[in-house]
């Protein structure tokens, strides 16, 4: 079965070797992060805590554009919790809020709306701080309690736009570093040229060759990702 590389490109099928399941956990530091034009205003506002406009925002960004590292660099900061918007319902809701701040990840996905609301009440009451992130304006999620939804309709919300080239060579650096990998600066402009203009993409690029290299025992050299990525761009 042949395994589709991100973008348009197509990953050759081939027999593989078993390679070791290593676990490559990411760095979500604030000296990893990396700034740039499409996520300026979003690291801004991050940077700004506690002086927020409102003391609930929303980084609002396409999948891996880094809602989550700054989610993370602001949690660390604040002392706050991490919560999925699909599991709010699950956890006692003055718990979610015992250090006064919360993130509230995944916020455009299904949410009980009791629980929300109630954990808005209380936030406001206790002035807590919420930081939201989602793939799409509040104004699309899929909320129909009227409060609930015109709170988070005025919300201030920061965007977190797409990657350049400079972003995207960054990102591959970072990605790769996370995983003890060394990618010449040829492989890397080669799967910029291969793949959509994305953070997943890049992520995806990055795993598939390493995972390649692994597999046959040799270095993640432009020839194998010429390999791996036919027919992109």
């Amino acid at each position: 079965m042949s395994a589709q590389a991100p973008g348009s490109s197509k990953i050759v099928s081939r027999p593989r070797q078993l390679a070791l399941a290593l676990d490559h956990p990411e760095s979500f530091v604030r000296e990893d992060f990396f700034p740039g034009p499409g996520n300026a205003a979003a690291l801004a506002l991050i940077d700004s805590w506690p002086d927020w406009p409102s003391r609930a925002i929303a980084l609002i960004g396409p999948e891996g554009s880094g809602k989550t590292h700054l989610a993370t660099i602001w949690a660390v900061a604040a002392g706050a919790r991490v919560v999925s918007a699909n599991k709010i319902g699950a956890f006692d809701v003055p718990g979610m809020l015992a250090t006064g701040a919360l993130v509230i990840e995944d916020a455009g996905a299904t949410t009980d709306e009791r629980a929300l609301f109630h954990l808005m009440n209380l936030a406001r009451e206790e002035q807590a701080f919420l930081l939201f992130t989602a793939r799409s304006a509040p104004s699309t999620w899929q909320l129909s309690t009227p409060d609930v939804v015109s709170r988070l309709r005025a919300m201030p919300t920061a965007q977190l736009q797409g990657p350049d080239d400079a972003m995207l060579r960054g990102v591959m650096a970072k990605l790769a570093a996370d995983r003890q990998l060394v990618l010449d600066d040829s492989v890397v402009r080669y799967l910029i040229s291969r793949i959509e203009r994305s953070f997943a993409a890049a992520r995806a690029a990055v795993v598939a060759l390493d995972e390649e290299a692994l597999r046959r025992g040799r270095p993640p050299s432009r020839a194998l990702a010429m390999e791996l990525f036919r027919g992109g761009g």
